[in-house]
């Protein structure tokens, strides 16, 4: 019977020590999950991810506005005419004074995100694009210049001061993906410069998306053709120094420029497309001389200080710092400069080509400390950042109110209501806009200059602008209505010529109508 009462002490016993067992692993368990999940959070809310966030949100704010560029218009109509049609457009079906002339859509394939996500999501999905691809165009730019300096601080900084210079190209542009492109050409590059290897199989590739894309696939190839060069010569020259290509590497990188130019020719329209930067810049006089974006930098307004700021600094950096300057990198840097302060569009390429010098030139700026890192002030920021551009996200409303700023919006009713019966003459930036919006009417001019400079129309728009002869211009074309914002010169005078009646009028246009007797007596003297 004595047993009895020991048997079921041992028991208890043994109950309680498999408790204590059991909260012990648990507790183990509850300490590890604990563990892996602080250092998760040590390693997605660093330091660097929150200077990313925060060069994400500059990108934002300043880009967030508007759809500011009157390409996209004849852009989405074009990718229409594609995917409806399985063919590219070959000639122009879009002008009553160039229709039937050939015409090479070099852009064709960048078009189709854009007409896509406006398929699906309207404007919004048109302005999410652009904003995709400037966020990857300055992430990788961040990148690039942490790879180059080693210093994360002194690359955000660099690279906030290159989204205000490159703000000039900011927009739903095709461009945009060409300065992608260009990113990832640098960034396998720099890689294999500095580090012997790289992936450069993805360069050919990578030329041929860029060819049926965008035109500054040649910006590319002057690129890829500076580093190769670079190499070739070996010796230190000041602050200055170069180091020669090994035979092995001489050869891969001959191989893939050989490779690349290859891959150029794989296109819809064949050699013409790869001859056409060479017909941008010898042929189209007047699309360069111009066209806004084309013009030199103004050192006057605020991009052109940016310019100027970035010039003295790398001066400054040239004089006092003792940074060696590698022969590539102060190539790509005049490069940049020289196209950027002929043509301002090109500050984008600036920016690009600065912004990992301008790093490097930082390097005063204490480097990152990862010990002393702070998880959750990061996460905090980039909490904040990430409500800010959830609640500040573009709108349709927003978007088209600057639409109905820029364009004839307020004038589509009445040409629905009043469709003209005659040729109408547009002004040149609502042309992609009213071949996208009013189908109805063919237009005098759009922004795809090139054509129309051919054809010499985009001359006689010139000549209208300045008033030299216009009534003999308007006769030519027997144009019988015209579309013009109501501070033009043309306007002015239009509205003081008896032969013409204002027959709306709004904020942002006007419409002028050729009374019958004038046209008629027109009519007679072309008989």
């Amino acid at each position: 019977m004595s047993y009895l009462p020991d048997l079921e002490s041992e028991h208890q016993l043994g109950s309680t020590s498999s408790f204590v067992l059991h909260s012990s692993s648990d507790t183990r368990r509850t300490a590890r999950i604990s563990r892996g999940i602080l250092e998760t959070a040590r390693g997605v809310f660093t330091f660097p991810a929150a200077l990313a966030s925060l060069l994400a949100v500059t990108v934002f704010a300043t880009a967030r506005e508007g759809l500011a560029d009157p390409d996209i218009w004849w852009h989405l109509r074009n990718a229409e005419y594609l995917l409806t049609n399985f063919k590219l457009p070959r000639v122009d079906g879009f002008s009553y004074t160039v229709i039937g002339h050939p015409w090479i859509n070099h852009e064709w394939l960048a078009e189709i995100p854009y007409y896509f996500a406006w398929r699906i999501f309207g404007l919004v999905g048109i302005k999410t694009v652009s904003l995709i691809l400037l966020e990857s165009i300055f992430l990788g730019l961040l990148y690039l210049c942490w790879q180059i300096s080693g210093n994360i601080k002194a690359s955000a900084v660099a690279c906030v001061f290159a989204v205000m210079l490159g703000s000039v190209s900011f927009g739903p542009r095709t461009l945009l993906f060409g300065y992608d492109y260009l990113l990832v050409l640098l960034i396998v590059l720099e890689r294999f410069r500095s580090r012997g290897k790289a992936p450069l199989w993805v360069i050919p590739p990578l030329f041929c998306l860029w060819i049926n894309t965008h035109g500054s696939w040649s910006l590319g190839m002057v690129t890829l053709g500076i580093y190769l060069a670079a190499g070739l010569v070996e010796g230190q020259w000041g602050r200055l120094s170069a180091t020669r290509w090994s035979p092995p590497q001489l050869r891969k990188l001959g191989l893939t420029m050989t490779l690349s130019v290859a891959a150029l020719f794989l296109n819809p329209y064949g050699y013409r497309l790869v001859l056409y930067p060479l017909d941008l810049a010898f042929r189209q006089k007047l699309n360069i001389a111009h066209v806004a974006e084309w013009v030199s930098v103004d050192f006057h307004d605020f991009r052109g200080k940016l310019a100027l700021i970035l010039i003295v600094a790398l001066i400054i950096g040239a004089l006092v710092s003792n940074r060696q300057w590698r022969l590539h990198e102060a190539a790509l840097v005049l490069f940049g400069l020289y196209s950027g302060l002929t043509y301002i569009r090109f500050l984008f390429l600036v920016a690009i080509f600065g912004a990992p010098l301008l790093a490097s030139l930082l390097d005063f700026i204490p480097q990152y400390q990862r010990e002393i890192d702070k998880p959750l002030a990061n996460a905090m920021i980039m909490a904040a950042i990430l409500g800010f551009m959830v609640g500040g996200y573009p709108t349709t409303a927003g978007l088209q109110k600057s639409i109905d700023h820029d364009y004839p919006t307020e004038a589509l009713p009445y040409l629905k209501a009043h469709p003209p019966t005659g040729p109408v003459l547009n002004h040149y930036l609502w042309g992609g806009f009213l071949e996208w919006n009013d189908r109805d009417i063919p237009t005098f001019v759009d922004s795809r200059v090139d054509i129309f400079e051919y054809a010499g129309v985009f001359q006689d728009y010139i000549n209208l602008l300045g008033l030299k002869d216009p009534e003999t211009i308007l006769d030519k074309y027997g144009i019988q209505y015209v579309l013009f914002p109501p501070g033009e010169p043309l306007t002015y005078t239009l509205r003081l010529d008896p032969r013409w009646k204002e027959v709306y009028t709004g904020q942002v246009s006007v419409i002028f109508e050729r009374s019958s007797h004038a046209l008629a007596a027109t009519a007679g003297r072309g008989q």
